[in-house]
C-alpha cells in the first residue's frame, strides 16, 4: 500500500497497513503507527508523530518548523493521536523550546487550509473549520467548535463545548460551554444544543446558565461572580470546571 513514487527517509518508522499515495515525502525522525491513509502531496517533516487511523489530505504539512523567530532549530515534535481527519492544505508546525510539542488529540476534524501553530494543544474531538489559524500555545478543549475563518492570538485557551463563530477574531480566553460570536467577539449564550448532544440534563444546564448569569450579566465584576456561583450554584465537575478556568486564565476571558 506503499506507492513507489512516495519518499520515505530509511530512518522513518512507518507501522503497519498504511496507505500511503504517490508523491508523498517523508521525513527522517518521524513515526507513524498503524492504518492510515495518506493521500497524495502530503508532507510530514522531521519530528512528527502520527498514531493510528488517520486520514490526511492532499497538501497537508505536518512537522514543518515553527513560525516563531525565537526557535534555534531545537530538537521538538508535532503528535498527532488517533482517527484524526486532517483535510486539505492543513498546516501543523512543532514545537519550540517553549513547550516541546505541538499536541493533535484524537478523533478531531481539521478542515481545509487551518493552521495550528507551534506548541498548541488540541483536545478530542474538535472541529476546526476552514481557514481558521490557531496562534502559538494555544489551547483548545475536547469537543470545541471553532467555525471558517477564525483568529486566535497566540496563548489564548478555549474551553470544552465551546462554539465559536465563523469569521471571529479573539485575543481572550473563551470558557467553556458557551457559544461564542458578533464582532467583537463577546459572550452569546450558553451552548445548549451541544451540550444536549452530549447527555447533560436540564438540570445541569440550567446551572452552567445561572453560574454565566452571574459572570456575564450582573453587576459583579468577575471575582465577585465566582465568589456568587461558589455561595448559589449547586457543585458538580462542570461548575468546578467553569471555575477553574475562570480563575486560572491568563489573559481574562471574553465580555
Amino acid at each position: 500500500m506503499i506507492s513507489p513514487l512516495a519518499y520515505i527517509d530509511p530512518e522513518a518508522v512507518i507501522g503497519k497497513n498504511n496507505d500511503i499515495a504517490p508523491f508523498v515525502f517523508i521525513d527522517k525522525n518521524v513515526i507513524i503507527g498503524d492504518n492510515n491513509k495518506i493521500m497524495p502531496n502530503v508532507t510530514i517533516l522531521e519530528g512528527s508523530r502520527i498514531g493510528n487511523n488517520n486520514q490526511i489530505f492532499p497538501g497537508a504539512v505536518i512537522g514543518a518548523i515553527p513560525q516563531d523567530l525565537k526557535f534555534d532549530g531545537e530538537d521538538t515534535t508535532a503528535e498527532i493521536g488517533d482517527f484524526n481527519r486532517i483535510r486539505e492544505n492543513v498546516t501543523i508546525n512543532r514545537g519550540t523550546k517553549a513547550k516541546g510539542r505541538t499536541i493533535v488529540g484524537n478523533n478531531n476534524l481539521l478542515m481545509e487550509n487551518m493552521h495550528v501553530a507551534h506548541d498548541i494543544s488540541v483536545g478530542n474531538n474538535c472541529i476546526i473549520g476552514n481557514s481558521t489559524k490557531l496562534g502559538g500555545e494555544a489551547v483548545i478543549d475536547d469537543d470545541a467548535i471553532i467555525s471558517a475563518a477564525v483568529l486566535s492570538h497566540q496563548f489564548c485557551h478555549v474551553g470544552s463545548l465551546v462554539m465559536i463563530q465563523g469569521g471571529s477574531r479573539f485575543s481572550k480566553d473563551i470558557p467553556p460551554y458557551i457559544i461564542a460570536g458578533r464582532d467583537p467577539i463577546e459572550y452569546a449564550g450558553v451552548n445548549i444544543i451541544g451540550l444536549r448532544r452530549h447527555g447533560f440534563s436540564n438540570e445541569t444546564i440550567e446551572n452552567i446558565h445561572n453560574a454565566y448569569r452571574f459572570i456575564y450579566q450582573s453587576a459583579f465584576n468577575v471575582s465577585q461572580a465566582l465568589e456568587k456561583i461558589k455561595q448559589e450554584v449547586p457543585m458538580s465537575k462542570e461548575i468546578e470546571y467553569i471555575i477553574d478556568f475562570v480563575s486560572n486564565s491568563k489573559r481574562g476571558i471574553i465580555k
